[in-house]
């Protein structure tokens, strides 16, 4: 099976692909695709213009599946172990609500409200636009920093007591978040801080982490 994931690496889309592809001990290559604006070819691609798109090329033509949430779920059939998808029911609902929470609701108000504002200005040599994103995390972010620890409490993982899709989904969105230069405010929600430095210290995401970052570094000093 080879397989392409294309994307852009500081997409927490992407970036939730390739951690659970990292977890999986999957082989893939990643080609970059700049979507402002997309290539024709990408477009046919991936109708909704968004990344990543998997290619796998050894099934035949439509070989392709846009939407991370899909290719996570690929992957999972494909490369069962580690499970990153709860066994019993319930949890997976659980878990795949919390997926849906983190691409939508968390993705919305980081993407648009901190990420773009100000590391993606920065990426794409814009000014920065620092008013909207500290209002965003004043105005908008201590709802899911509340809702987040409710639904974590005491426990080690989102769901049930293992790692899975639910930790991937949210832990790759606070990623954007710290890119932009903001946190969990330790001292108003501890278990979650502990919680997101855990999650981002896994192997998976370091490594993404670190690559990412040296991206900033090198635009930074442009």
């Amino acid at each position: 099976m080879a397989l392409i994931i294309y994307g852009m690496g500081p997409s927490p889309f992407v970036r939730k692909v390739r951690v659970v592809m990292a977890e999986k001990g999957v082989d893939y290559t990643l080609e970059n695709v700049n979507i402002f604006p997309a290539p024709d070819w990408f477009m046919e691609i991936s109708p909704l213009k968004r990344i990543p798109v998997l290619r796998d090329t050894d099934k035949p033509e439509p070989n392709t599946i846009p939407d991370s949430s899909a290719i996570c779920l690929y992957l999972e059939q494909t490369h069962p172990e580690p499970q990153l998808y709860p066994q019993d029911g319930f949890e997976r609902g659980r878990a795949a609500w919390l997926e849906e929470y983190a691409d939508t609701e968390m993705a919305g108000n980081i993407g648009l409200g901190v990420f773009r504002p100000i590391a993606l200005s920065a990426l794409m040599g814009k000014e920065q636009d620092t008013e909207t994103a500290n209002k965003t995390m004043t105005e908008k972010m201590p709802r899911i920093f509340d809702y987040l620890s409710d639904v974590l409490g005491d426990r080690d993982y989102l769901v049930g007591s293992a790692f899975s899709i639910a930790d991937i989904a949210v832990a790759t969105q606070f990623v954007n978040l710290q890119h932009a230069g903001f946190k969990v405010d330790a001292a108003k929600w501890p278990a979650l801080a502990d919680y997101v430095a855990r999650m981002h210290a896994r192997p998976s995401f370091t490594a993404l982490i670190d690559e990412e970052a040296a991206l900033f570094a090198k635009t930074r000093a442009a």
